[in-house]
């Protein structure tokens, strides 16, 4: 396992990779991150985005959601992955924000999670991105990177994943540490064929090391 001082260091790199690391999800308030986070699940970020230019058009508010059918709001969102599960879940949660928060999307987790779609991966990514609280958000890419950097153990679920960062990671960094993680697990360290010869990493890092034993690395 990583000590604090290595993790450190792996995030400084991660730094100089992707200084300018972001939400690559396009909105322009809370309402639109947490609809396009929502989407997002087993669905790429350049898909939502395509889908959410036109959707962000058409519906405003949560009230908007609401004065369509299912089926309408299903053919708007037909591209993305599960869209009918995902159709109900965005007018039931634009039903609950009406009856419960004034139409406003709320700025805490535990408030968050109790939305219809909305998981604690959701509920993160909005307080961190929208509502800039520090918070730690693990996706797909977060959850292998730090797997195979070796701060996490391969048996850790997502919250144990999550503890761990938060942990060994300064809270002030969390956000920016969070985009990092998703940039180099996204561009860099990918599920298929990691680019382990190019990576400063290497020399550290549990999963590169084992490649490079395999000779999987290019040398």
């Amino acid at each position: 396992m990583l000590t604090k001082k290595q993790w450190m260091h792996f995030l400084d790199e991660m730094d100089k990779m992707f200084p300018d690391a972001h939400c690559e999800l396009v909105h322009d308030n809370p309402f639109e991150l947490t609809i396009a986070t929502l989407l997002s699940a087993q669905c790429t970020d350049v898909l939502v985005n395509k889908v959410t230019k036109d959707l962000f058009q058409k519906y405003k508010t949560p009230e908007d959601y609401l004065a369509v059918s299912i089926e309408e709001l299903q053919n708007d969102i037909r591209s993305i992955g599960l869209y009918r599960n995902k159709a109900k879940n965005i007018q039931l949660l634009c039903q609950r924000l009406l009856t419960e928060y004034g139409g406003e999307v709320p700025a805490s987790r535990e408030e968050l999670v109790t939305l219809p779609g909305v998981g604690r991966k959701t509920a993160n990514v909005v307080l961190s991105v929208a509502f800039d609280i520090p918070a730690m958000a693990v996706d797909t890419h977060v959850e292998r990177i730090t797997k195979r950097l070796g701060l996490c153990r391969w048996k850790d679920n997502v919250l144990e994943v999550e503890q761990t960062i938060m942990k060994k990671t300064p809270i002030e960094k969390w956000s920016k540490a969070h985009h990092q993680m998703i940039f180099f697990g996204r561009y860099h360290c990918k599920a298929q064929n990691p680019s382990c010869h190019t990576c400063p990493l290497l020399d550290d890092c549990r999963e590169g090391q084992k490649r490079l034993k395999k000779g999987l690395v290019k040398q």
